[in-house]
């Protein structure tokens, strides 16, 4: 079992940047595959970003590519996301996820698959 805990948001304008970590309780934090996910108000949550356990492997959505990189440094037992060029629909509480189990190219955007969440860091981009 893992427990998660994100920090890091806060208040940005738009065009800035932010660096949100997820530091996770336990010893077996190797073995977990990660996720950012985020909900922003009225909204349903959707994914951010993946990576692998050993980090080889990373996925971002299409609204974040080329301005958002997940990494994770599994000696300090925990994960990253470096935000830049934030726009205001950026706006939303960042969850960070965790999951021991198999995952696809085809799974790994999938909220269920997670076993694990914190409790989650609210992110706000002013325009």
């Amino acid at each position: 079992q893992v427990q998660l805990v994100e920090s890091g948001g806060g208040l940005v304008q738009a065009g800035g940047s932010l660096r949100l970590s997820c530091a996770a309780s336990g010893r077996t934090f190797s073995s977990y595959a990660m996720a950012w996910f985020r909900q922003a108000p009225g909204k349903e949550r959707e994914f951010v970003t993946h990576i692998s356990w050993s980090g080889g492997s990373t996925y971002y959505a299409d609204s974040v590519k080329g301005r958002f990189t997940i990494s994770r440094d599994n000696a300090k037992s925990t994960m990253y996301l470096q935000m830049t060029s934030l726009k205001p629909e950026d706006t939303a509480v960042y969850y960070c996820a965790a999951t021991r189990g198999a995952w696809t190219v085809g799974t790994r955007t999938t909220s269920t698959i997670y076993n694990y969440w914190g409790q989650g860091t609210q992110v706000t981009v002013s325009s």
